[in-house]
C-alpha cells in the first residue's frame, strides 16, 4: 500500500468521527450512483427498443437488395454474383411497384411487392408475420380467375377489407389504347393480412405473387431485383461493397441500414443526447465530490501542513485527493452500476412498465444491455470523479506548512 493511498484512506475512515463530512460524501457517493443507474437503465432500454425495431425492418426486408435486373439473363448474373459470397446464406428475387388500391369507397396509395413465397420466406420473417388468412393461392384461381394478395394489417384498417374481400389495384402507369392511356386495373382477393409489428410496413405494402405482379406492372419476366439473407447481419456493408463492387456499374446495392438510414440516424442521434443529458447527473455529483475536498483540504490543513514538514512533496499531497476522490467515485460508479444492472433485469423480468400493443405492438418495455455502453459509463464516471478532484488536489498542495501548522 503507497503512502498516499494510506493517507487518504485513513481520511476516508475518520468521516465517521464528523457527521457532517460523512454526509457530503454519501451525498457525493448517491449522486454519482444515481447518475450511472439512470445512463445504464435508459441506453439499455433504448437498445432494447433499436434492436426490436431493427428485427422488425429485417423481418418485412432482408438484410440486402440489389436492384437493376431487367432481364433473366441479368437476374441469373446477380443471383450468381448473391451466392459466390460466403456471407449470402439465401437469396430471393422480388419486384416492387406503386399501386392505388380501393375498396368500399376507399382508395389509398399503397407499395405492391411482387415476391415468390416459398423463396422470399428464406431471407426474412414474413412467413412467421401472417396474423389471418394464408400465403397460399395467390395465383389467380381456376374458377373466379382472381389472384390473390396480402395486405398489411393498418392498410386493409384503412379502407376496410379483410380476408376473402375483393379489392381493386390501379397502376399509375396505365395502359395504352386507342383511345389513349388508360389506367391499368386489376382485381385481387385478400388472401390474408400481414402483422409485422412495424408500422410503415403494415400501413403501405401488399404482397402478391412474383408472376401476377410482373403482369401487373408491364414488366416482362417478372423480377427487378434480389435480396439475400446474410449469416452475420453486421458484415452488411461489407458484403454490399464486394457485391456491387462484383456486379459493376448498372445496379444498385443497399443494405437494410441504407434503406432505412433515416431512421437508424434518428435513434443514433436520440441515443446520444439521451447519454449527454443524464451525463449532466454524473456531472452535478462529481461537483459535489468537489466541495466535499474542497472541504476536507481546510479541515485537515494542520495534517497537510505536518505532512509537508516531513518531507511530503506537493505531489504526493494532490496523489492523496486524487486517490480519495477516485475512491469516492469508484464507490458510486460500482454502485451504480449494480443498481442500473439490476433495474434493467426487473424491467426485463417483470411487466412494470406496460405498454399498448396497439400503438407499440409491444406488450412490455425491451432491454438490451451493451458491453460499450457499459464500458462508457464506467469510464465517464470515474473520469467526471478524477476532474473534481483538480482543484482541491491543486489547492491543498499549495499549503505553506508554517502558517498551516501555526493558523490550523
Amino acid at each position: 500500500m503507497s503512502f498516499e493511498f494510506f493517507i487518504a484512506w485513513r481520511y476516508l475512515k475518520a468521516e465517521r468521527k464528523g457527521l457532517f463530512a460523512l454526509i457530503t460524501t454519501a451525498i457525493g457517493v448517491a449522486g454519482v450512483m444515481v447518475g450511472v443507474a439512470a445512463l445504464i437503465t435508459t441506453l439499455s432500454v433504448m437498445n432494447g427498443f433499436q434492436a426490436d425495431i431493427q428485427k422488425k425492418v429485417i423481418g418485412g426486408q432482408s438484410h440486402l437488395n440489389v436492384y437493376g435486373a431487367r432481364t433473366p439473363q441479368e437476374a441469373a448474373q446477380v443471383q450468381a454474383a448473391l451466392q459466390a459470397d460466403p456471407e449470402v446464406a439465401a437469396t430471393a428475387p422480388f419486384l416492387l411497384g406503386q399501386a392505388i388500391v380501393s375498396a368500399r369507397d376507399r382508395s389509398i396509395g399503397m407499395v405492391l411487392k411482387g415476391l415468390d413465397p416459398a423463396q422470399e420466406f428464406r431471407v426474412n420473417s414474413l412467413a412467421s408475420s401472417l396474423s389471418d388468412g394464408s400465403w397460399t393461392d395467390l395465383e389467380p384461381a381456376k374458377r373466379s380467375g382472381l389472384p390473390g394478395i396480402v395486405l398489411g394489417e393498418e392498410l386493409a384498417r384503412a379502407i376496410g377489407v379483410w380476408v376473402g374481400s375483393t379489392v381493386v389495384l390501379v397502376s399509375p402507369k396505365g395502359a395504352l389504347t386507342p383511345f389513349g392511356m388508360v389506367p391499368k386495373m386489376q382485381k385481387f382477393v385478400v388472401k390474408g393480412l400481414l402483422h409485422t409489428g412495424y408500422y410503415e410496413y403494415d400501413s403501405t405494402t401488399g404482397y402478391a405473387d412474383l408472376q401476377t405482379a410482373s403482369k401487373f406492372f408491364g414488366i416482362a419476366d417478372g423480377s427487378m431485383g434480389l435480396s439475400a439473407r446474410l449469416k452475420d447481419l453486421h458484415q452488411a456493408d461489407a458484403v454490399s461493397l464486394r457485391i456491387a463492387a462484383r456486379l459493376g456499374p448498372g445496379y444498385v446495392v443497399r443494405t437494410f441500414n441504407q434503406l432505412n438510414r433515416t431512421l437508424f440516424a434518428a435513434l443514433k442521434l436520440e441515443k446520444g443526447v439521451m447519454f449527454i443529458i443524464l451525463t449532466l447527473i454524473t456531472l452535478v455529483a462529481s461537483l459535489n465530490i468537489a466541495s466535499t475536498l474542497i472541504l476536507r483540504s481546510v479541515e485537515k490543513i494542520r495534517d497537510i501542513g505536518l505532512l509537508k514538514a516531513m518531507g511530503a512533496t506537493p505531489r504526493q499531497i494532490r496523489r492523496i485527493f486524487w486517490i480519495e476522490g477516485l475512491i469516492i467515485g469508484g464507490v458510486g460508479v460500482l454502485a451504480g452500476l449494480l443498481l442500473g444492472l439490476m433495474l434493467c433485469f426487473v424491467i426485463w423480468r417483470y411487466p412494470i412498465v406496460e405498454l399498448p400493443a396497439d400503438i407499440y405492438y409491444l406488450s412490455r418495455v425491451p432491454v438490451s444491455v451493451q458491453l460499450w455502453d457499459v464500458v462508457a459509463i464506467t469510464l465517464m464516471g470515474l473520469v467526471l470523479s478524477l476532474l473534481a478532484t483538480i482543484y482541491p488536489a491543486l489547492r491543498a498542495a499549495k499549503v505553506n506548512p508554517v502558517e498551516a501548522i501555526h493558523y490550523g
